[in-house]
């Protein structure tokens, strides 16, 4: 839909405003900010025009106007000023973050992300790598209980998953031995899809009289191997979403969708490599005056996971694109354990 210049300096001029103090714009404010020789009176009807486009809303009759859903995507599409690379003191303050995390994903997704939040004042999801190819590379068996078991297991990324048995005899040490030597030799490598129970059966059969005994230990084994190639999502800063009063009636469902594993990946996974932005209707289940700009990480291996900011749709862009796609970067670089290059 194109419109003419001076149009899209109006429409370019109330996202800035709007974004920075989330007021509705009038035409005074607007004449003001331009510095331009163009009345009051053109400044409104160029406003009125834009609205029966409908990039603009007015939220009141005598109020000022503010960006609609379709601005913004038109503001993103064809007016945003090109993306600028962070200083490298911006760069080298991040670079100094991502030094100092763990890098078991699940805590270096978390953590990520939460300096995110931190330094952005908006909430941050991200997720751990997901592929298809995910596996587990070790188990161990630890006795934590005389009736109980702990089975570690150690994903292909990294990742340390652990779930408990409970056992109907007591287990000795050498028997933890023994059935981590078994996981390991029946389990370790395995793709979650070529997982079945006759697998697990003829494992169970090679502890011979015990079998019944420790056979719980065998599906919990299995139940970290389904576990490891689900991705997961992790939710920081979600207090900054408190701020912004455009987002009162969406908080709950916002929270809701994020309470769901698979749901909030799914709505912070952009579908490519680039950088994607979606506002309000663009999410799958609508999601009012909600914003989620979110950029794929690369972590090696054919893995990938994702992070996102989360917020209103009137987020400063121009300087939140940067960021995020810098810390997408690092985040695929300690993920994959090396440096990696990324054309962002």
């Amino acid at each position: 839909m194109p419109i003419d210049d001076r149009k899209q300096r109006v429409l370019q001029a109330i996202v800035t405003l709007y974004t920075q103090d989330g007021e509705p714009v009038g035409s005074g404010l607007l004449s003001r900010y331009l510095d331009t020789a163009y009345s009051s009176a053109t400044l409104r009807n160029e406003m009125a025009a834009l609205t029966k486009l409908g990039l603009l809303e007015q939220p009141h009759t005598s109020a000022g106007r503010v960006p609609s859903v379709k601005g913004y995507r038109y503001y993103l599409d064809h007016l945003m000023s090109p993306k600028k690379s962070l200083r490298p003191s911006q760069r080298a303050a991040i670079d100094a973050i991502f030094a100092g995390l763990d890098c078991e994903p699940e805590r270096l997704a978390s953590a990520a992300a939460r300096a995110l939040a931190e330094e952005t004042g908006f909430a941050v999801a991200a997720t751990t790598p997901r592929s298809d190819d995910l596996c587990i590379a070790h188990f161990e068996v630890v006795q934590v209980g005389r009736y109980s078991a702990a089975v570690l297991g150690v994903t292909s990324t990294g990742g340390v998953h652990t779930r408990v048995a409970r056992l109907e005899q007591p287990l000795t040490r050498m028997a933890a031995q023994q059935l981590a030597a078994l996981l390991n030799r029946g389990l370790t490598f395995v793709s979650p899809m070529d997982l079945n129970q006759s697998m697990l059966y003829s494992m169970a059969l090679e502890l011979g009289e015990q079998a019944t005994a420790f056979y719980p230990v065998i599906q919990a084994a299995a139940s970290l191997l389904r576990q490891a190639a689900q991705a997961k999502t992790c939710l920081e800063g979600q207090q900054y979403l408190l701020r912004w009063p455009e987002l009162t009636k969406s908080l709950p469902h916002v929270l809701e969708v994020f309470s769901d594993q698979e749901k909030a990946g799914r709505l912070i996974t952009p579908r490519t490599n680039r950088t994607t932005v979606l506002l309000g209707e663009d999410i799958q289940s609508p999601l009012p005056g909600f914003c989620v700009v979110s950029k794929r990480y690369l972590a090696g291996g054919g893995l990938t996971g994702a992070i996102a900011l989360l917020g209103p749709a009137r987020m400063p862009f121009e300087t939140l694109i940067p960021t995020l796609e810098y810390y997408a970067l690092k985040l695929g670089e300690c993920m994959a354990g090396n440096t990696q290059e990324e054309s962002l």
